[in-house]
């Protein structure tokens, strides 16, 4: 295994490094105004929520690594700390990217980017009206961590109203995962698309306490032909099914095509066969 002290690194290539290895990021597209009300719109993929109860969440406009400057956001929010979070999804992911142009301070970017400003209720940056949700927040706090390129500027912000599209919703009123077909930063230039055809989902082992590796079979923990998601899915079972266990790789494939198709108890009875 290769490893690496930041400290070898210069800013760029750790940059780089990290933000390849550190991914997919959720992309904040925020939306500010200075202390004259001049808007601007830009996004930042150092996002993510932290907390629901108070809901917060974070961004980080860092500073820039070729010159050490700041952004406008960052200017923005501690003039006026008030910011509006739109999420990010496929049907608008080139206007997102056109936003995070370097455009001179006065330049409003919803313009240049095509996308659609409307009041928010609350605070005073605009709405986006093309995302699928929108975050209207205050800022609680923005925590500097360092003064040379590359340092986050976290800026906490608690949701103070939540817009959400109504074509994005399922039939019970809730946000439908499939529907939103959210994109996701990656390194360099590349993003990641989360619909319907790459989605899947993996049974979270809250109610119930799986077996765990540890008290597998040794035929079907040792297998040639298992993944270790495989025998993750077999170990998330709360009994040890009862039964003689062979170590034919035929079964085992057999086993193994049910837990593509999720079917976790059917696979288990063909291995204790």
């Amino acid at each position: 295994m290769k490893t690496i002290s930041p400290k070898d690194l210069n800013n760029l290539q750790l940059q780089t490094i990290l933000q390849t290895a550190i991914a997919p990021r959720p992309i904040a597209l925020a939306s500010t105004v200075d202390k004259d009300g001049k808007v601007n719109l830009s996004p930042f993929s150092f996002f993510n929520l932290f907390s629901s109860n108070p809901p917060v969440v974070i961004f980080s406009p860092a500073r820039r690594v070729r010159d050490n400057t700041t952004k406008h956001t960052l200017q923005n929010v501690l003039e006026v700390p008030e910011v509006v979070i739109g999420i990010v999804n496929y049907k608008i992911v080139q206007q997102i990217s056109l936003a995070s142009t370097e455009y001179e301070k006065g330049v409003n970017e919803f313009v240049k980017s095509g996308l659609t400003m409307k009041d928010a209720d609350l605070v005073h940056p605009k709405l986006i009206e093309e995302c699928p949700v929108n975050l209207e927040c205050r800022v609680l706090e923005v925590k500097h961590l360092g003064t040379e390129g590359g340092a986050g500027n976290l800026v906490i912000c608690e949701i103070v109203k939540i817009h959400v599209r109504e074509e994005y919703l399922n039939a019970e009123g809730n946000l439908d995962q499939k529907k939103l077909d959210l994109v996701a930063r990656l390194g360099g230039n590349w993003y990641s698309r989360n619909n319907e055809d790459n989605l899947f989902e993996v049974p979270k082992p809250l109610v119930t306490k799986g077996i765990g590796f540890d008290r597998l079979p040794d035929e079907i923990k040792y297998s040639k032909v298992f993944t270790g998601n495989d025998l993750g899915m077999l170990a998330n079972t709360e009994e040890l099914p009862v039964g003689i266990y062979s170590g034919d790789e035929k079964i085992h494939s057999e086993a193994q095509k049910l837990l593509l198709q999720n079917k976790i108890e059917e696979a288990w009875k063909i291995l204790a066969s």
